[in-house]
């Protein structure tokens, strides 16, 4: 099955953008396309905030990053400034993500004047 994405009307994707696709493709209702989003994205973060990597086959893992405590500096005044350690997430896209995205620029270059 593949979801079209016609044009979008800011530059990033939306929740609300992603359960409308599922109401007019998959033939959800609103309702049930809203709860199926806010699920997945709150599944994915639950398990981001316990610690545990979130690998999703065909697009790519999330992983949880321990930074350690560091100097840092205010870059108006100069000033030094002690940065806190702190978890992070990191994201790296999974190969055939990295080929689809290969293929799409190539195709972008290749209608280019």
């Amino acid at each position: 099955m593949t979801i079209a994405v016609e044009t979008l009307e800011t530059p990033a994707l939306t929740k609300a953008q992603l359960a409308e696709m599922l109401f007019e493709q998959i033939g959800l209702n609103k309702r049930e396309s809203k709860d199926m989003i806010d699920a997945f994205f709150d599944l994915i973060a639950h398990s981001l905030v316990e610690g545990h990597d979130v690998k999703i086959t065909g697009f790519g893992n999330f992983q949880i990053r321990t930074k350690a405590p560091r100097p840092g500096r205010n870059p108006r005044t100069g000033e030094s400034i002690p940065i806190d350690a702190r978890r992070v997430v990191t994201f790296h896209a999974s190969q055939k993500l990295k080929e689809q995205i290969q293929e799409q620029d190539a195709q972008a270059t290749q209608l280019l004047p």
